[in-house]
């Protein structure tokens, strides 16, 4: 394992600890019963001394139970460590995640974080079980089982000395393949649940174009490549115990050889063979075992890496130390100063040299058309993004020196789609104040345009959403998650094209009502209707700011902002 999910082990050192004592006490007894064994048969059976077998095999007796003790024991508190530590691992990687900006996930698929969070984390913790109760227990049975041979007969022992060496640097080359393939398990099951993903999400549309087959077939391929790859995996790893009993069994026929001479010609005694043939018995069975614990190691080096990989990614959301206030109820300063950005280093620029400044309490729209930068400009603000070049500044504080949770705090964001959680309505509209009364979220949907549907529900408030709100059509999602910013009462209010399934009637209602809140309000459209309510316009072409001013300031100077009001002008037949 990696030296990150190792460390997550170290507060169970103790039941670690004690589990593998109670591994090496059960251990000890299953490498004493063998002498045991030779010494009845060469005291008792051999002697014909009754008392002999007796007392001796009331000792193998008294040395079982302990051992039934001793591993009972040992799985209990081995399953506590384990569990534990998966617990653990588990929460770290979900916080680590949390810590991701959005351009991380473009390295980092959705279905290969749950893969590594679920799948990968069991893995591990079922390893550590298997360490502590078995995995451990099979190398040192080999080792002690030689051992011993070699302190009763090492004469007939020197088998072992020839056969083991050979037989561990096989299982090692195994292990190291092994390891490689069941990486590309993990790399096949995160495509399989990439695929499933995208199928759930996408069911609506799938059924409207009639694309089942089509899905069908993607999933089907993803799926059988998993299973291939599975397959390839598991039959390199079962490979191996034909070939480790086989071997064996060739030298426990060599022991039964040569001890048959030597007890012909008195150098050895039959309790003294039959205790070599019995360690060798065991050293087989121990063997037998490597096949699975080189699946489980060779899968857990393989999650391990992958979730080493989570956890070493640096983080971007400790941000500084400063922190943000509001002060009067007045909105935030914002501003832009010769902003540079593009999502990744392959990816051509986004957004080229943005500078303004909304002030606080200032409705600022951002119009341009698709792909122009609207969405990505806001999305730094919140440092969901971090810009290339240049500097944002709120409240003449640079954002980079800001810790994020304080920023993000003082900012209701509604996103571009409409992103509800499942839960009750009341739930969704607490979700960034936890502590809202019933009087905020009714005085927020009241504004946001969407009561009269709430008390139309026969739960009202306490009416219970499917997943991301599948019960709710687009505008009333549109404007719950509207409802769910207001309730934050944020200095700034970052609206992204959010009005776009409402129609005008609703949207000036809306637009309306948000004149009450005195916070900084960005609002990204493409819509004249709403740039036109906003105190000011900026309009972007290419990721540039090409003109910027109020409605009628923009009707005059901006020739791009004429053709667009005419083609909607035109479009309604009414003036917009």
């Amino acid at each position: 394992m990696k030296e990150k999910v190792i460390s997550y082990m170290k507060p169970y050192r103790l039941p670690i600890g004690v589990a593998l004592i109670l591994m090496l006490v059960e251990l000890a007894v299953e490498l004493t019963q063998p002498l045991l064994m030779a010494r009845i048969i060469d005291e008792g059976i051999m002697k014909n001394d009754l008392r002999a077998v007796v007392a001796l095999g009331g000792e193998m007796l008294g040395l079982s139970l302990l051992a039934f003790v001793s591993g009972l024991s040992n799985s209990f508190v081995a399953a506590y460590a384990s569990q534990n530590f998966g617990y653990d691992l588990r929460n770290n990687l979900f916080e680590k995640i949390q810590g991701f900006l959005f351009a991380d996930f473009n390295r980092y698929p959705s279905s290969s974080l749950i893969t590594r969070i679920t799948n990968d984390v069991n893995q591990l913790q079922s390893t550590l079980f298997m360490c502590l109760r078995i995995a451990m227990r099979a190398p040192l049975l080999v080792i002690g089982g030689v051992t011993m041979a070699l302190l009763v007969n090492a004469r007939l022992a020197m088998v072992y000395l020839v056969i083991i060496p050979v037989l561990l640097v096989f299982l090692i080359a195994i292990m190291n393949r092994s390891s490689a393939l069941f990486g590309k398990v993990q790399a096949a099951l995160d495509k399989v649940n990439r695929v499933l993903r995208e199928n759930l999400a996408g069911m609506k549309l799938i059924k409207s174009y009639a694309r089942g087959d089509h899905e069908r077939s993607r999933f089907k391929k993803a799926n059988s490549n998993l299973t291939e790859r599975t397959a390839s995996a598991l039959r390199l790893t079962e490979t191996a115990v034909p070939i480790l009993i086989f071997v064996m069994n060739l030298a426990i026929l060599a022991i039964l050889w040569f001890g048959n001479m030597d007890i012909k010609s008195g150098k050895t005694t039959v309790g003294e063979t039959v205790a070599i043939v019995n360690y060798a018995a065991r050293i087989t069975t121990a063997f037998s075992m490597f096949s699975f614990i080189i699946t489980v190691l060779s899968r857990a080096k393989a999650s391990s890496g992958r979730a080493n990989e989570i956890l070493s990614y640096p983080s971007h959301e400790d941000g500084g130390n400063d922190t943000i206030s509001r002060e009067n109820n007045k909105g935030s300063k914002i501003e832009f100063q010769h902003i540079g950005f593009k999502y990744s280093e392959e990816t051509p620029e986004i957004l080229h040299d943005i500078t303004f400044t909304a002030w606080p309490g200032e409705r600022v729209a951002i119009m341009g058309a698709t792909g122009s930068g609207k969405s990505s400009l806001i999305q730094l603000i919140p440092k969901l993004y971090e810009p290339n070049t240049g500097s944002i500044l709120i409240d003449d504080k640079n954002i980079k020196h800001l810790r994020t949770d304080s920023l993000r705090r003082q900012i209701g964001y509604v996103p571009q789609e409409a992103l509800l959680f499942t839960g009750t309505i009341k739930e969704n509209l607490a979700w960034g104040k936890e502590d809202a009364s019933l009087k905020e979220m009714a005085e927020a949907v009241e504004d946001a345009q969407i009561r009269d549907t709430i008390e139309a529900l026969p739960n009202q408030y306490d009416t219970l959403l499917g997943q991301k709100g599948v019960n709710l059509s687009g505008g009333q999602k549109q404007r719950l998650s509207i409802a769910r910013a207001l309730v934050k009462k944020a200095g700034i209010l970052l609206l992204d094209d959010s009005t776009s399934a409402l129609d005008l009637q609703t949207e000036a209602k809306l637009l309306k009502a948000l004149e009450k809140y005195k916070v900084t309000t960005l609002i990204v459209t493409q819509k004249i209707s709403t740039a036109k309510e906003a105190d000011r316009i900026l309009l972007l072409v290419d990721g540039r700011i090409i003109a910027q001013g109020s409605h009628e300031e923009l009707l005059e100077c901006s020739p791009l902002y004429r053709e667009i009001y005419a083609s909607q002008f035109e479009e309604t037949g009414v003036e917009s």
